[in-house]
């Protein structure tokens, strides 16, 4: 006995991308794009030489069509998670205060000698932070269903 597919199964599947070069990252950067996330979920393990964050990551694989159906644009919680980290510095942060919301604009690599460099993570209002890595090796992983956007819109960039 056949049944017909249901709306479910037809969705998307979650995201699951690595980067192992430029090219590959410059994916990933325009994915994570105007992700928003509270500083406390900002992690560094250094024994595990890995650098983490969860956020929420506007759909912007989505944004097209779900402007064209006239549905509503979506987020959705993700790990980006940066492997073979050496150091990380950051500036334009307070890292002491807890209630502090970040929003990521970008992610680039600075090589350096032998596949080392820096892997920088632009904020909005100036912020960064920069990872000293061994190697370019990052992740991003959509961890949850995705959900109604709260601001019900795309985000803008003033010119």
């Amino acid at each position: 006995m056949s049944r017909d597919a249901t709306f479910e199964e037809g969705r998307e599947a979650p995201l699951n991308l690595g980067a192992m070069d430029g090219e590959d990252l410059k994916v990933i950067s325009s994915l994570v794009q105007d992700a928003v996330f509270p500083i406390t979920e900002m992690r560094w393990r250094p024994a595990q030489r890995r650098f983490a964050l969860l956020v929420n990551r506007f759909r912007w694989e989505d944004a097209e069509a779900a402007r064209t159906r006239g549905r509503a644009f979506e987020r959705v919680q993700s790990l980006l998670v940066v492997d073979q980290v050496l150091q990380v510095a950051s500036q334009g942060l307070d890292r002491g205060d807890p209630d502090l919301i970040l929003s990521l604009l970008a992610v680039d690599f600075e090589p350096g000698a032998e596949g080392a460099g820096h892997v920088l993570l632009t904020l909005a209002g100036d912020g960064a932070i920069r990872l000293s890595v061994e190697a370019l090796e990052i992740t991003l992983r959509d961890v949850t269903r995705p959900y109604v956007a709260p601001s019900r819109h795309v985000p803008e960039h003033p010119e």
